[in-house]
């Protein structure tokens, strides 16, 4: 019998051990800055001259290590140890596997404020953000040990008298995961352990501007007792080592998670049957979203008000989750407004090591550089309400953004930014606000705050996106809770975090006896 898991709690900074706990890591962490971090291919060490340097996007001159780059050669022997590895470790007991992932989740948990100090570091993360990414990780960890427990004798089938019918799952193979930055952690270990605990073998490539979390892992593995070239660590550019694995005829499913253009370039390329390729590769993207808060013209506005401001401005409105967009009833329009912008005013915008920073950098220069142009968009379609402006000097600080009286239509409303940057735009009616938040490419998450059942009702039916919440905000889904993935444009709603996420990365067999 499996024991459910409940979430690994936050930690309460307002209590002074426990800042002090972070305190001294940050501290430690920022002591040992610019270290050398090797690639690990079937156990083995390998470093390479050309080099990946991760930085601090709060100090953008602080360089936190730099990552030996993969090539195609290396790629290559990645995969042939990876093919190897998973000729035996698919027929390993998935009691064992499990057990892998429940004892890294007690090394990590013991050593807490060590990665999220890093996570502050090389992501710019609040503490509080930082914190939640470290104890997300965790919770993959538990979850998806537990959830391959309860898989292992696969699924009931019926039985005639004169057979015996047994429906179980068996790995795929070889996976390429590819993880993104702004869930430094715990989507880069959710995306690589799932995998891993099914039976298939992993090729890790980070995302180039945040690698060093992703061999920090690797090495939580190894002390877990995860045998060699089971998971092994390559990073590299991605038209280099990631189209090559994409395009690898021994790749047998592809795990992604970032922006639109790169997914559906994974989602094509891996269309494409190679010479010597036995299978349809498998892919499991996510790819962002466009995530719209409707306020009902019955709705508690200061409940609203501040979901809003915590949705857009979480991380620095950089996940996939974030609330971009707000529809409101014209009824309730220009007060919900006027609470937004008075809350964003009084947002602190600070370098993230600050036990106080709400919200500190954006990733890196491009980062800025987009968000400070759609802001130039912004000013031509709508109306300027506080913010609309950076600061570059030290780091990659972009305040909080509002604008106001927005098509729903105009490209504020209808593209991706990824920056905390929120527009607002008016709905005579419910059903017209449920339109134009249904009006997007996307379909990941949404909000709705209303007092009204059957509008509540109309909403869960109609609101075409993968997780929506009621009266709350859109953001901070917890693994077992809230399974998360979206429609549309947002990916292939594989459910991270949620019951079936596992079965992605496995197939199913039949196998019937006569008797």
């Amino acid at each position: 019998m499996v024991t459910p898991y409940k979430h690994e709690p936050f930690t309460d900074f307002s209590i002074e051990e426990n800042r002090r706990a972070l305190e001294k890591e940050l501290q430690l962490a920022e002591a040992n800055l610019g270290k050398e971090y090797p690639l690990i291919i079937g156990g083995e060490r390998i470093t390479t001259d050309d080099k990946i340097t991760s930085f601090n996007p709060a100090k953008k001159d602080q360089v936190i290590g730099y990552v030996s780059k993969a090539n195609r050669e290396l790629a290559e022997k990645a995969m042939k140890v990876a093919d190897e590895t998973f000729q035996w470790w698919r027929k390993t007991k998935p009691e064992m596997r499990a057990d892998i992932l429940f004892r890294a989740a007690a090394i990590i948990r013991r050593r807490k404020h060590e990665f999220t100090a890093h996570l502050v570091l090389e992501g710019g993360k609040p503490w509080k953000e930082a914190d939640a990414d470290t104890a997300e990780a965790i919770d993959f960890l538990e979850y998806y040990g537990r959830q391959m427990i309860r898989l292992k004798d696969g699924v009931e089938i019926n039985s005639r008298e004169v057979e015996n019918n047994r429906y179980h799952y068996i790995p795929l193979g070889v996976g390429v995961t590819i993880s993104p930055w702004n869930f430094l952690f715990a989507i880069m270990c959710g995306t690589t352990v799932a995998p891993m605990v099914t039976g298939n073998t992993v090729l890790l490539k980070p995302a180039s501007t945040t690698p060093i979390i992703s061999y920090k892992l690797m090495e939580v593995l190894e002390e877990a007792g995860m045998p060699d070239g089971v998971v092994n660590f390559i990073p590299g550019s991605g038209s280099e080592v990631g189209d090559y694995l994409v395009d690898h005829p021994k790749t047998r499913f592809i795990s992604f998670t970032g922006s639109r253009e790169v997914g559906t370039r994974i989602f094509e390329r891996a269309s494409v049957v190679q010479p010597g390729q036995k299978w349809l590769k498998r892919t499991i993207i996510e790819m962002g979203g466009k995530d719209t808060i409707v306020v009902d013209e019955d709705a508690d506005l200061d409940a609203a008000a501040e979901a809003i401001t915590y949705s857009a401005y979480g991380f620095s409105g950089q996940k996939c989750s974030a609330c971009s967009r707000v529809i409101a009833h014209e009824a309730v329009y220009d007060e919900l407004l006027e609470l937004v912008v008075e809350k964003t005013k009084k947002i602190k915008v600070d370098d993230p090591t600050n036990y106080y920073t709400y919200m500190g950098p954006v990733i890196d220069e491009a980062s800025y550089n987009k968000i400070l142009d759609y802001v130039d968009i912004g000013k031509q379609e709508g109306k300027l309400m506080v913010g609309g402006d950076g600061n570059n000097t030290t780091g990659w600080f972009v305040n909080p953004t509002v604008f106001a009286d927005l098509d729903p239509k105009s490209r504020l409303m209808q593209e991706e930014i990824f920056g905390p940057v929120v527009g607002f735009s008016k709905a005579s009616n419910f059903d017209e606000a449920i339109e134009y938040a249904n009006d997007t490419e996307y379909g990941l998450t949404g909000a709705v705050f209303s007092n009204n059942r059957v509008h509540i009702e109309k909403a869960r039916e109609d609101f075409h996106v993968g997780n929506l919440y009621f009266n709350r905000g859109c953001t901070a889904a917890i693994v077992g809770y809230h399974p998360f993935g979206g429609f549309n444009m947002s990916g292939t709603d594989s459910k991270a975090g949620g019951p079936d996420y596992l079965v992605h990365h496995m197939q199913g067999k039949t196998t019937s006896e006569m008797l």
